[in-house]
């Protein structure tokens, strides 16, 4: 069994290149895989392994710069979620573009997971989901305003072209785990935008904390592992990746002509070129006979 962690935490950190080498050499040293990106502002990402070595990596987290009150939320899976381990350096721990966004000096108010179904239902509330438009795609809350971007660099834009049609309203916005409402709240009271609200723990929290029976969730909710949905009680959901343009897919979606395993599928077909599906198909076959050949040791081993 592997224990899943996913994190961030807005913080200053002077000298974000000097962290990464500790930070990855413990993880790599403690069975410990996933992603994790610093910045100045920052660390965010999911990791998974050992119980031990998890615990092991988030005592060390919480041991840098300002993150002694580091929350983070966890599951379970059976299987590995991840291939290895990355630790990045990035500009932003999540990329909104917005150079004048600071979580550390506001943001909107905290709306923990059981008290999320009567504020949305509010006649005066308008609700944002700010997640990617393939993520929306396969489950959002009752109500939610989808923008359709496919970035959250293009939240801004978007906010700018609709914000007259939310006056005189108080904003309710959501995201996965917290961490792009954290930017987005602070980036609309900048705006002028004096009610804004955001879910606390993010989906992730609210599925595992809120009953379905009380939930006002549909659907599932993507993440950035093996899993790639997860449903109430954070329950492994149905959905595979196309890794072709890394969207999410039901398993009826791999019986449609357009999908081809690790090439393309109903979504991408017409959005990459011959050349990017000759790349694919060789990038699949490298690793139908890597995996092949890790099947052969393993079983040389075994005898």
């Amino acid at each position: 069994m592997y224990t899943i962690a996913a994190l961030y935490h807005f913080t200053r950190f002077s000298d974000p290149d000097a962290l990464r080498g500790p930070l990855l050499d413990l993880c790599l040293a403690q069975e410990v895989k996933g992603s994790l990106l610093l910045a100045r502002e920052g660390i965010n990402g999911t990791i998974a392994g050992p119980r031990a070595g998890i615990d092991a990596v988030l005592a060390h987290i919480r041991a840098l710069p300002g993150c002694s009150d580091l929350e983070w939320k966890e599951a379970t899976a059976t299987d590995a979620p991840f291939g290895r381990m990355k630790v990045r350096l990035k500009k932003e721990i999540v990329t909104m573009g917005q150079p004048d966004v600071d979580p550390k000096a506001r943001v909107g108010n905290y709306v923990e997971p059981e008290d999320w179904n009567d504020l949305i239902r509010s006649d005066d509330v308008v609700v944002i989901d700010t997640r990617n438009h393939y993520e929306v795609a396969i489950g959002t809350f009752e109500g939610a305003i989808d923008p359709e971007t496919s970035s959250f660099r293009e939240f801004p834009a978007w906010w700018e072209a609709n914000k007259d049609r939310f006056h005189n309203k108080r904003v309710a916005m959501f995201c996965t785990g917290g961490i792009r409402c954290e930017k987005s709240t602070n980036f609309l009271l900048g705006q002028g935008v004096e009610d804004v609200y955001h879910l606390k723990g993010g989906i992730l929290r609210y599925l595992e904390e809120v009953p379905e029976q009380d939930s006002s969730w549909q659907g599932e909710c993507f993440v950035f592992d093996n899993r790639v949905s997860v449903g109430h009680g954070l329950k492994e959901g149905p959905h595979e990746l196309c890794h072709g343009c890394r969207r999410p897919l039901l398993p009826e979606d791999k019986s449609r002509p357009e999908y081809e395993a690790g090439v393309s599928c109903h979504m991408c077909i017409n959005e990459t070129s011959e050349a990017d599906k000759a790349r694919f198909r060789e990038r699949q076959k490298q690793m139908q006979l890597a995996r092949a050949r890790g099947a052969d040791h393993l079983g040389t081993i075994s005898l």
